[in-house]
């Protein structure tokens, strides 16, 4: 019979296994120094996940859940638009405690690309779940679910490109004010596209 902190065991070690990853990426990950790090052994993480490749998978999986569970929290903080929506996104992956959250978001995603057959889940949700979210509004207002996610495909789109830059060059100012400029032109995207009820 298996105790409960069998049961626990690979719990934690898979929230550590997350946090170093954050701190140190995926590209180089060895599992002598992650079980080192992660106070346990080489042979205690093959028993548990099987293989690395196993391993990466089940870390990807939870960063994802993670991420849903962010998008869950600003969907239930129901803003009055889709602008609204956009500054608090900008606000929360700009924050100095998430940029380390978001290179391995991108490093896992570029993993994806190269191995689809371990990691196509990712490469779907990590897309799908934004889209759903920035596309509530305009579908509200009456723009046709089909242009409101094109809308909401600008978003995710300018998000990326913005964090990309601000990890580059840390110019914090300017990519402020890009950012308010571009949110602008969404407005006037997504005032064309509701007002004509998507249409």
């Amino acid at each position: 019979m298996v105790r409960m902190a069998d049961k626990q065991r690979p719990v934690d070690l898979l929230n550590k296994i997350v946090a170093y990853l954050v701190q140190n990426g995926v590209t180089e990950l060895s599992l002598r120094p992650l079980a080192k790090a992660v106070s346990s052994s080489p042979r205690v993480l093959l028993y548990y996940f099987g293989s690395k490749e196993n391993l990466l998978v089940e870390a990807v999986k939870s960063l994802r859940e993670r991420q849903r569970a962010g998008i869950a929290k600003m969907r239930a903080a129901r803003f009055k638009n889709a602008s609204d929506a956009c500054r608090a996104i900008w606000k929360e992956m700009s924050a100095p405690e998430s940029e380390a959250a978001f290179r391995l978001s991108l490093e896992t995603y570029v993993l994806a690309l190269r191995h689809p057959e371990l990691f196509g889940d990712f490469l779907t949700s990590s897309t799908e779940n934004w889209l759903e979210f920035l596309a509530e509004d305009l579908s509200r207002r009456g723009a046709s679910m089909k242009e409101a996610r094109v809308y909401a495909t600008v978003a995710i789109a300018g998000f990326r490109g913005f964090m990309l830059d601000y990890c580059a060059s840390r110019d914090r100012q300017r990519l402020d004010r890009a950012v308010d400029l571009w949110i602008g032109t969404l407005d006037a995207v997504a005032e064309k596209l509701g007002g004509h009820g998507g249409k």
